[in-house]
């Protein structure tokens, strides 16, 4: 098409140019904002069809995965003597890391000698148990031997 029979040769010298009242045209409020503007209001549907993973977020990692993921205390090694086993010699033996338990802390009191196997301990927890006339085997240090 020539230029000169264009639309917008023709409205030169009108004043808005076939865009109504001033300003209709003029900023960014006609194309519905800048940038991510109406992600979740007038583009959803764009939003939905072009991002649909736009939403929602990464699952949670950790920053220190050595920290211990599942504990117990004293009080609660009374409960768990049924999943122990006991030796030739008769002593009760308590391996809580093959029940994925990684620490005993000091809360509570034993009711009996107990042999466990754990990967750590707190310091009150080990005097319970040995003044209980039990005994504590670190996993770690069993390993090295």
């Amino acid at each position: 098409m020539a230029t000169r029979l264009r639309k917008s040769r023709k409205q030169r010298g009108s004043r808005y140019c076939g865009w109504g009242q001033i300003g209709q045209h003029r900023a960014s409020g006609s194309r519905g904002g800048v940038g991510g503007a109406g992600k979740h209001k007038h583009f959803f549907i764009r939003t939905i069809k072009e991002e649909p993973n736009h939403f929602g977020h990464e699952q949670f990692h950790a920053l220190r995965t050595s920290d211990v993921q599942k504990w117990v205390n004293i009080k609660e090694l009374n409960e768990l003597v049924k999943y122990s086993e006991t030796d030739k010699d008769g002593k009760v033996i308590l391996d809580l890391d093959k029940l994925g338990i990684g620490k005993v802390l000091g809360t509570g009191v034993l009711n009996s000698a107990l042999t466990i196997k754990v990967r750590k301990i707190s310091d009150s927890a080990k005097n319970k148990i040995n003044s209980a006339g039990g005994e504590v085997l670190i996993i770690d240090e069993l390993n090295t031997e």
